[in-house]
This record gives structure tokens, sequence and C-alpha cells, in this order.
């Protein structure tokens, strides 16, 4: 069938016609990038403080990560985890030797990492302890993934709606809450998850008292600490990893997004005898940790530690909540400010949806979860002019609410 060439209605006519409904998209498309910038079909510039969901965290024209790639392409893209793949291995030891981890695993995204996760946690509870010893505890307000088993690690309804019956053995704490966490925890506990900073929760950062207490409870009924870093993890703190931040190492920690700058992996990093559960055949992907996924991510991982890029958006992003708290101080619709790094949330008392459209309408794209909260989540090589710059019509466009 030829190829014919389409305009921009055509292909937004045709997205709605084909494309299942999963997600309510802007009307624009883009067609190509530079460091922060993306360039859409019309060549309208906009600085982006999204980064594909807190994804593109190198930009969009860093060459390391491009060559890796091309790389890649050029030779292999896929054979088989039947086979030992060199960028894996290679992928493997980089991680495990700037982590607490002994052992990774490769799939293909955050949800697939925690569903491993998961497995991880209760294969090893019940090897040693058997089967009543299976239960999971997610915190409220958490986002998980969406296969079913992370449906039922995600506390928003909306999301399990019309999906049932769903699995069982999965229970909520209310996060940052110690009696309540106490309450949940107990000898039938095979895992206890969390995210540093929940992200899609409205970027909610973990007590250190809390996650102390997490870390107690899982020392006393043997269960698993998990730590999900899908979105705060790779630099986006301050740190390599977010829970470098509190000092206190995970048994299981998941990675994504970041990862790959673009290109879908996800990782599972485990320590212990959690890092040996895991037999021939007890899991597996097709896919997970194919060449190019672990070549294009290692070339992020290099990036990132040769070049410190956690300390620049460490550095980064106090700038940036220093500017975000002159909001607070200059508009009352705008009440907190909460996350480190480059993962920041702008609390405000009035739903956010419009301000992220006219937002984009000036070229800049935000993000808005929780209803009220602006999500900040740019790539790590963000400038202090370019949030500058989107400070200043944030201010702009706060000021029609007054």
């Amino acid at each position: 069938m030829k190829k014919e060439n389409l305009n921009n209605k055509d292909i937004i006519k045709d997205g709605d016609k084909y494309l299942m409904s999963t997600y309510k998209r802007f009307p624009v498309y883009f067609v190509d990038g530079y460091n922060s910038t993306l360039i859409d079909s019309e060549g309208k510039e906009y600085i982006d403080f999204l980064s594909g969901i807190a994804v593109n965290s190198l930009g969009y024209s860093n060459k390391r990560v491009r060559d890796a790639m091309i790389k890649q392409a050029e030779t292999l893209v896929h054979s088989s985890n039947y086979f030992y793949i060199e960028t894996q291995v290679e992928l493997a030891k980089l991680l495990c030797e700037n982590s607490f981890a002994d052992k990774a695993f490769f799939g293909n995204s955050g949800a697939e990492a925690n569903e491993g996760a998961i497995k991880l946690a209760r294969k090893r509870a019940y090897l040693k302890y058997g089967e009543n010893k299976n239960e999971i505890v997610s915190m409220k307000s958490c986002f998980h993934g969406r296969t079913l088993a992370t449906l039922s690690i995600t506390d928003n309804e909306s999301y399990r709606e019309g999906y049932g019956p769903h699995p069982e053995g999965f229970k909520f704490a209310v996060f940052n809450n110690i009696e309540n966490l106490e309450s949940q925890v107990g000898e039938n506990t095979a895992a206890i998850i969390i995210e540093p900073i929940q992200g899609e929760g409205g970027v909610n950062p973990v007590d250190l008292d809390f996650l102390k207490k997490a870390k107690e409870l899982s020392k006393k009924f043997d269960c698993a600490l998990i730590y999900d870093e899908i979105q705060c993890g790779m630099g986006r703190t301050g740190k390599l990893f977010a829970y470098e931040n509190y000092g206190i190492e995970p048994d299981i920690m998941t990675l994504a997004k970041a990862l790959g700058n673009g290109i879908p992996i996800g990782a599972i990093l485990a320590k212990g005898d959690y890092a040996d559960v895991f037999t021939p055949g007890a899991h597996g992907t097709t896919f997970g940790g194919n060449q190019m996924a672990t070549g294009a991510a290692q070339a992020v991982v290099n990036e990132m530690i040769e070049n410190n890029i956690p300390a620049l958006a460490e550095e980064t992003g106090n700038y940036f909540k220093s500017k975000l708290n002159e909001i607070v101080d200059e508009f009352e619709i705008a009440t907190e400010v909460r996350g480190m790094g480059l993962l920041l949330g702008l609390q405000l008392s009035v739903p956010g949806a419009s301000i992220v459209s006219e937002m984009l309408e000036r070229g800049f794209i935000i993000n808005c979860t929780q209803e009220k909260v602006l999500r900040f989540i740019p790539p790590l090589i963000i400038t202090k002019e370019e949030i500058d710059e989107m400070i200043k019509n944030l201010k702009e466009v706060l000021g029609n609410y007054k």
C-alpha cells in the first residue's frame, strides 16, 4: 500500500479512527528534538518539562546514546536470552557495581519490572515459609503499573474498575503513617513496596522515619523491602538512585523509564538470597535485555556516571525549587512545593488541567497529576535559563486565576 503524505489534520483524524482511546491526546505531534526541546510538525518549539513522563532524562540529542543505538541497529538488535548478550552482561555489572544489588533481570517496562519483583518476593517467601506468606503491602496514593497484579498494588479505584476479579494478597498502608504500616505488615507479608517519591500520586517524598520503620519491619518479618524507582530513579533526585538520599537499602529495586532514555527497558535489581531465587524457567522474557535495549541503557548509565548528571540535577533542582517557592509566595492558589532534584510538584488549590493547556500554547510542556498538582520532570540537562523562561510564563498564566 502506497504511503500518503498526511497533513496535521489527517494524522489526528486517523489517530482518532485507528488508535484505541486510552489517552486524551493534545492535538500535537512531534517530528524532532534537541537538548530539552521538542519540535512539532509545524516547526513550533516546546521546552519540555515532562521528558516523556520522566523518560528522556538526557534529552533528545545525546550523542552517546544515539551512537549506541546506531551501533546496535547496524549489528544486532535482538537474539534471545538462550544465549549470553554482551551488552546485557555489561549493563547488569554496571548497575550492580553502582548500587546495593548483586544481580539484575531485564524486562521491557516498569510494570513488567514490578510484576517480576512481586513474583521474586513471593517465590522467595514460598521457598522459605510455604504458600501462606504471600501478602504484598503497598502504599496509599501509589502507582506501580497497569497489569492486573500491578493494578492491585496501585491505589486508584478508577484504574481497577471493570477489570475484576483481581488477584488476591494485596494490601495498602497509609503512606508516611508508621502506626498504620505496622498494622498492615505481619507474618504473612512477603514484601513491602514503596516509591521513595510518589510521582503519579502527587510528588510525595517518603519520610525517613517511615522508611526506617519499613526496613525494621522487613527484617522482623523476613519479607522483602522493594523500592519502585521507575520514576524517581536514574539521577532524578540528585543521586543515581533515590534510596541513596535516605541511606536505607532495599532488598529489591525496580527501574525503567530513564534507564533507556526512550528505548523500552525495565530492570529488577536484587541482593542476597533474593538475587538467587529465580532459576531457569521460573521467570523469563522474549524481548527483555536484548542488544538494542541494553546497549542504549548502558550508554545512559555511563553518561550519567561519567558526567555526574545526578549532581547537575541536584543543583538545577534546588534552583528550580526556589523559583517554584517564589510562586507560592506570590500566588494564593499555589500552596506548596514538594519533591527533590528534578522531580517537583506545585500543589494548587484549583484544578490544573487548563493551566497545562495554556502553557502548551506558550511552548512549554508541563503536567498535572492528582488533579491539582503541577508536576515538573524535565530532562536532567534542563538549564536555569529554560527554567526562568518557563517560570515567567507560568506566573503570567497563574495571574489569570487570582
